[in-house]
């Protein structure tokens, strides 16, 4: 057990930012993606975590201050020093003796921009360089808030590329919040689902997927000869310009696979749709509590911020 939080409350004058009142426990080499839409509380989780939010509740953990990492959304650098400077002074070592910082920037393909000034860094240079300060920090917990936050398509690819790559076969253990369910299906094993700062799920991803989804889930284009064709099926719900059909089991999912090849509908079959899971988790989750309305109402969003 790396940290575990019990009946968390973070409350901002008469408004309660999170709740979370289920014990959640991060193990050693997690990898838990957050999720939610705009107020959902994942910064607010964040700072309470890293003890910047006052907060209500236990969070145990064996890890001092020094030992977590944050790579936060916006970081403040001198924009007219060069980027070599930066990196020395802020991690106190000299780059040309310091080995691992000579690895990590030989990683990012970072050594063009170090005579740079931060200015003159574009946005995928400078989500690198505070990649590298929060690598160089060692943690035994690092956090990442919207790491591709402002890239391009491509420039996102790279980055998650470089991130994917380099975790593969450590035992790091990371917290990534992103609202690009992409990366969070590349880099993280175990998804912590928030919802105006309630938890609507925690878990395994695979194991959340078959909870609201079931064993398979075949998505095709919402059009009105689909929808036709796919109106006696078991449907989940799904953005506004697709159809999901849930399949608990093989015999299920073969009677639908002969039904759309036999239309020749075009399909994609997926057992990990993070954006799917999670709508229909949120669908779930608010109408055990009896709001159903309010869940209709989320089950349209995306889920992203």
């Amino acid at each position: 057990m790396l940290l575990t939080i019990r009946q968390l409350q973070v409350t901002y004058g008469k408004q309660t930012a999170l709740q979370i009142q289920t014990p959640i426990t991060f193990e050693r080499g997690d990898r838990i993606g957050v999720i939610g839409s705009n107020g959902a509380g994942k910064t607010t989780l964040v700072k309470a975590l890293l003890g910047l939010a006052p907060y209500q509740g236990s969070i145990v953990t064996e890890l001092k201050p020094e030992q977590m990492a944050v790579h936060m959304q916006f970081n403040e650098y001198v924009t007219t020093m060069p980027v070599k400077y930066i990196m020395e002074t802020i991690l106190n070592t000299r780059i040309k003796s310091d080995s691992q910082l000579q690895e990590l920037i030989r990683f990012f393909d970072f050594e063009g921009c170090l005579g740079k000034r931060y200015s003159a860094l574009s946005g995928g240079q400078k989500q690198r360089l505070t990649i590298i300060l929060v690598m160089m920090q060692r943690a035994e917990l690092t956090f990442y808030d919207e790491v591709t936050s402002g890239l391009d398509f491509e420039s996102r690819q790279k980055l998650m590329e470089k991130l994917v790559e380099w975790y593969r076969d450590r035992e790091d253990t990371l917290v990534v919040i992103s609202h690009y369910y992409e990366e969070l299906e590349q880099l993280t094993d175990k998804l912590l689902i928030l919802d105006q700062g309630k938890v609507v799920a925690f878990g395994k991803k695979e194991e959340l997927f078959r909870t609201y989804c079931g064993k398979a889930i075949l998505v095709l284009e919402n059009n009105g000869r689909n929808r036709a064709l796919t109106e006696d099926c078991s449907l989940l719900v799904a953005p506004e310009h697709l159809i999901a059909l849930t399949c608990r089991d093989e015999a299920e999912e073969e009677k639908m696979l002969s039904l759309l090849n036999r239309n020749n509908i075009n399909f994609k079959r997926s057992n990990c749709d993070i954006e799917i899971m999670t709508i229909n988790a949120r669908k779930s989750f608010y109408e055990k509590l009896g709001q159903s309305g309010q869940s209709r109402a989320h089950a349209g969003e995306d889920g992203n911020e």
